[in-house]
């Protein structure tokens, strides 16, 4: 196996026994990110020869003894919503182009701490408002789209140009793309990982996590971030846990939630079928299934978009209005109509968000984690608009990507996307775990089970 194909847990065990180095991993990630960026192009910039003496660093360091854990000399790159001191943050937006960065993020600060190696930063949909990236093509099949806004993230990691990556998920930001490229994607509990110094889409539902090949990965890299940061409002003092899952598989004991409406309705054959295979695969290990409803069903799309379209709208007022030539069609229509919302409007939404969140604290007091679809589709082609589902009904592909994700930010409950097979054609399938508030070790227990009983998973084959 080469270098840039091993998940973070194999590559940092290697480096702690020296049968690796930093340089030899990062040099084979970059040779890689050389090799797919044509095709794919997940990065917005390429932090080359900084990621080298980076990795040249961080050998010295190992070899002198001096090790800072397991994601010290690791390649990783960063949406670029996520300040880097010195380096620019476009977040994919001409509006951008010449903003600077005059300090590290929480996040970024807090993996450089931990040795990881930044390789670039990559692309998101303009501002991370949208579900599809369109800078950036699929890992698996080029002519579908990445989906977003994380989407050069997770093409990264899917196609290892990267080891793992940090997306941000306002309404499913970085499950969509995970599932869609076929990798690990974790939106952590609201105010688990700090937001200080990443451009906010709506800053009462944005989070920060990680993408990952692995939960295994996903673990080591949430055990770095999380913790609490008084720059932001929203941050938790949390107390200290472990997110490493063991290696056993046995989940005997577990009750898993399976919903009997909304997350099941509308939604591709070949989806429905891998993700009921790998809800029975949990049971197998264990697990009992419980039918679950899912509270406040029809709320759910009308509070994101209630809650988002303000906050956004107000995050980019003064440039909206100096240079609204400078964003994009889809975007700019999306601020506009932010202006457009009542204040009243805008209460009721976060009225209906605080009750929606009391109704998922009740139903998961009867089960561990619910299992379910993290989008109802594979990845759609380039140039798609809308979904038409078999009783004829007609959805736009946003719509149809954020429904199934959004209640978990609305919320605030952690949720896991762990790839589960792909469809005829080759495309991934992802499920969705969701679990209480900082419920994060049992998600990551159970993705790590389930992960374990299957055949191990290959990079797409860019």
């Amino acid at each position: 196996m080469r270098p840039y194909e091993l998940p973070l847990a194999a590559a940092a065990e290697a480096i702690r026994a020296r049968t690796l180095s930093p340089v030899e991993l990062v040099d084979s990630v970059l040779d890689r990110v050389e090799k797919t960026e044509p095709h794919l192009e997940a990065y917005v910039t390429v932090t080359a020869e900084q990621a080298r003496r980076a990795a040249r660093e961080a050998e010295r360091d190992i070899v002198a003894g001096r090790p800072h854990g397991p994601l010290h000399g690791i390649p990783m790159g960063l949406k670029d919503l996520i300040d880097v001191a010195g380096a620019a943050t476009t977040a994919s937006s001409r509006v951008r182009a010449d903003h600077r960065a005059e300090a590290d993020s929480t996040v970024a600060a807090r993996l450089k701490a931990a040795g990881a190696v930044l390789v670039g930063k990559t692309h998101t949909h303009e501002f991370a408002y949208g579900l599809t990236t369109p800078q950036t093509s699929n890992a698996w099949d080029r002519d579908r789209v990445a989906g977003g806004s994380s989407g050069g993230s997770a093409v990264a990691v899917a196609a290892g140009s990267a080891t793992f990556t940090l997306g941000t998920d306002t309404g499913g930001s970085i499950r969509v793309p995970s599932a869609l490229n076929g990798v690990v994607g974790l939106k952590p509990t609201y105010g688990l990982i700090p937001r200080h110094g990443v451009t906010s889409l709506s800053w009462s539902l944005d989070h920060v996590g990680p993408i990952t090949r692995t939960v295994e990965d996903a673990a080591l890299v949430l055990a770095a971030l999380a913790g609490h940061d008084p720059r932001d409002p929203a941050s938790l003092g949390t107390p200290a846990t472990t997110y490493r899952p063991g290696a056993g598989t046995d989940l005997t004991g577990l009750r898993v939630g399976v919903p009997r409406d909304y997350y099941f309705e509308h939604i591709d054959p070949e989806v429905e079928a891998a993700v009921r295979r790998a809800i029975d695969q949990l049971e197998n290990l264990g697990a009992r299934l419980v039918e679950v409803e899912i509270p406040m069903t029809r709320y759910i799309q009308a509070t994101a978009w209630g809650l988002i379209a303000p906050e956004a709208t107000a995050y980019h007022e003064r440039t909206l209005r100096a240079v609204p030539e400078l964003y994009q069609a889809d975007v700019r229509v999306l601020l506009e109509a932010g202006e457009l919302m009542p204040a009243g409007d805008y209460l009721r939404a976060q009225r209906s968000r605080t009750l929606m969140r009391q109704a998922w604290v009740r139903m998961l007091k009867e089960v561990d984690v619910i299992a379910a679809p993290t989008v109802p589709a594979t990845a759609v082609s380039v140039g798609q608009s809308t979904i038409t589902w078999s009783d004829g009904t007609t959805e736009s592909v946003s719509d149809a990507y954020v429904r199934l994700s959004a209640a978990a930010n609305i919320a605030g409950v952690p949720a896991l996307s762990v790839p589960v097979g792909h469809d005829t054609n080759g495309l991934p399938i992802g499920m969705q775990l969701l679990g209480r508030p900082l419920g994060e070790p049992v998600l990551l227990r159970v993705g790590h089970a389930y992960e374990q009983a299957q055949p191990a998973r290959r990079l797409a084959e860019v």
